[in-house]
């Protein structure tokens, strides 16, 4: 790939082919090409020295962990100009009201409950645990986010969350009844440290409860698109509860939950305070059956990617040629794994819709895309549209059902390229 003028790649931790959590060999999968950080939005004036690196995944021969090969540095993905905000979706927003009115249930219905949530981002879920007067603590890096979550009435402490971070809360609060992450746990590539910061904070019968992207999904459905450098791991049930075991934990359940087109929500305690439930087998074993981690399960999904690239690119060279009118809907961090790896540029969509206020007037990282506010979608409505929000669909199609009845069809690429 040629390099853009001005652009660099940054300093960037190597791997030595050495899984991060079992120390056993990886083997290479899939190669997404040179990328930036998938939220690194620019101002147009920002994109001299950018920055970038080799976007590729790796299976573990040992554990079945899938993960990144070239780890981009925590303080560079996480900062005070992080511009991903988990409340933007209603969908989110009722998925986390939800999974806090179940914790507030179960795991925090003693007396005098206490949860950590590590990466909290806005808020989204914390929110509805301060509303209900529970004792509470957001674990979150970034700080613009953070300052969002604390106008929502959650008391957030803006570190990154390790061994050390959690010996503090630890001091100050007292044991954890809950640790939560949603999204967040798949990002943290010292999983050694988080572990041994999570076994210093819970409390004996408390529980680790993490949601996070589901390798079967991003297998299945081909979505390549969740491969980017926030995600350094790419959990399965089998990863998951290899990980567990080899940091003092068991894993006691797995559920499939339908966030960001199907993720898994794991359980652990320790050994011993739970009985793990029926789903944890079961799961393991359609993952032995699909053969989820095997060699040719990945070199499969290879083959499907370099596809679906081929075939987006085409489609949309072939709507230029026609005079077709073709814009991006949706500018999350998917939107730069795929516009980079397919080398869409402005060419062929000249700009991108978002919602996101802190998004629109910055440019989709590497790409450039512009991004625009949602009132551009309409004046006027483009022939077609890119769906890059795709697990947002349904929400997404029911608000613009007016670009449907004016004519409009959404382009989506998972599992595979078609016009709807």
């Amino acid at each position: 790939m040629k390099k853009r003028p001005g652009a660099r790649v940054s300093t960037i931790r190597h791997m030595d082919r050495r899984c991060r959590v079992c120390g056993g060999e990886l083997r290479e999968f899939v190669d997404l090409g040179r990328q930036p950080t998938a939220n690194g939005f620019l101002r147009p004036d920002e994109t001299d020295g950018e920055y970038f690196f080799r976007l590729a995944a790796a299976a573990c021969a040992d554990c079945a962990m899938a993960q990144l090969v070239d780890e981009v540095p925590q303080e560079r993905r996480y900062h005070g100009g992080y511009r991903y905000h988990a409340s933007g979706s209603a969908g989110h927003r009722k998925h986390f009201e939800e999974n806090a009115l179940r914790l507030l249930e179960t795991e925090l219905a003693g007396p005098d409950p206490f949860v950590v949530e590590i990466g909290c981002n806005d808020g989204v879920m914390l929110s509805t645990i301060a509303r209900a007067g529970v004792r509470h603590l957001g674990v979150e890096p970034s700080a613009n986010v953070a300052e969002l979550a604390r106008a929502k009435g959650v008391e957030v402490l803006t570190e990154f969350f390790d061994e050390r971070t959690a010996a503090g809360v630890r001091a100050r609060h007292g044991a954890a009844d809950v640790v939560f992450g949603a999204n967040t746990i798949c990002h943290i590539a010292h999983v050694a440290s988080v572990f041994r910061g999570i076994d210093a904070l819970l409390a004996p019968g408390g529980v680790f409860v993490f949601e996070e992207p589901y390798l079967g999904t991003v297998v299945e459905r081909t979505a390549f698109d969740q491969i980017y450098d926030e995600h350094v791991f790419y959990f399965s049930v089998t990863s998951v509860r290899a990980m567990a075991r080899r940091f003092g934990f068991e894993l006691v359940d797995a559920e499939r939950i339908p966030l960001h087109g199907g993720e898994i929500r794991y359980t652990l305690a320790r050994p011993g305070a739970r009985v793990p439930s029926p789903a944890v087998e079961e799961l393991l074993a359609e993952e032995r059956e699909r053969g989820l981690s095997e060699p040719g399960t990945l070199d499969r999904f290879r083959g499907r990617v370099e596809r679906i690239r081929d075939e987006l690119v085409a489609l949309l060279r072939d709507l230029r040629a026609q005079g077709r009118r073709v814009v991006g809907y949706g500018a999350p961090g998917k939107s730069t794994t795929v516009t980079n790896y397919c080398g869409i540029g402005p060419d062929l969509i000249p700009f991108v819709c978002d919602s996101t206020p802190s998004k629109q007037g910055h440019l989709v990282p590497g790409s450039h895309l512009p991004v625009r506010p949602p009132e551009a979608f309409a004046d006027p409505y483009p022939d077609y549209a890119v769906l890059f929000a795709w697990n947002h669909a349904d929400e997404i199609m029911a608000k613009e059902r007016a670009f449907r009845e004016s004519g409009g069809r959404w382009i989506l690429y998972v599992p595979e390229v078609r016009i709807v």
